[in-house]
């Protein structure tokens, strides 16, 4: 987002002085449909019930899908868990499991940053609790399963650091397997495994994975 523009730097403000009042302003001064996105994401940040929580967002939604051009392609994973997140409160679960769906088709686009790992735990989160999580198969889901149990055990936090974001944020796609192979591979690179279970396991996660 263009740090200059007057809507962007006015949600920047709000941001940075947690005012909400500057959120609206930046809705009532939007000129354009990109410009009211913008706007509506923030405000719908800040409204204290969740029906006008998912009332700015699906509004929020609509704008993206007018814009429908690069400008708005990295709001779609935020917006779609956030408008599971709202159905979900709302007691609707087939829609807020659409839209968790919809979130996971999106995530793509996220950074791979504490940012996209915690959005990618969210929206995995949605999709279990709403009856879609993904099901890795049993030669993964089992020995890393045991793995990080292990690791637990043992309080090996720096190979959980790598292991917890990957398989808590499995999506279930092409991605989300390399990633989760890729954390596996630097954990056995850096020798923080305390044992042959340990290794083992992580061996058969990473040939399961095709590594």
């Amino acid at each position: 987002m263009d740090p200059e523009n007057p809507v962007v730097r006015l949600c920047a403000q709000g941001m940075a002085n947690d005012d909400g009042e500057l959120f609206l302003r930046a809705w009532e001064v939007a000129s354009d449909d990109y410009e009211r996105c913008v706007a509506a994401h923030y405000v719908a940040r800040t409204r204290t019930t969740a029906g006008e929580r998912l009332r700015w967002n699906l509004r929020c939604l609509e704008l993206a899908d007018a814009v429908g051009d690069a400008r708005v392609a990295g709001f779609y994973p935020s917006l779609h868990a956030a408008l599971g997140q709202g159905y979900e409160e709302a007691g609707d679960g087939v829609r807020a499991r659409a839209h968790f769906e919809r979130a996971a088709g999106h995530a793509g686009v996220l950074s791979e940053d504490a940012y996209g790992n915690w959005l990618r735990i969210a929206v995995a989160g949605g999709l279990r609790r709403t009856g879609a999580g993904v099901v890795r198969p049993e030669a993964v889901a089992g020995p890393l399963g045991e793995l990080v149990a292990s690791l637990g055990e043992r309080g090996e936090s720096r190979a959980l650091a790598l292991l917890l974001p990957a398989q808590l944020g499995d999506l279930g796609g092409e991605g989300d397997a390399v990633r989760l192979g890729t954390a596996v591979r630097m954990v056995l690179a850096a020798d923080w495994l305390g044992g042959e279970r340990e290794w083992a396991a992580a061996r058969e996660v990473v040939a399961a994975l095709g590594g």
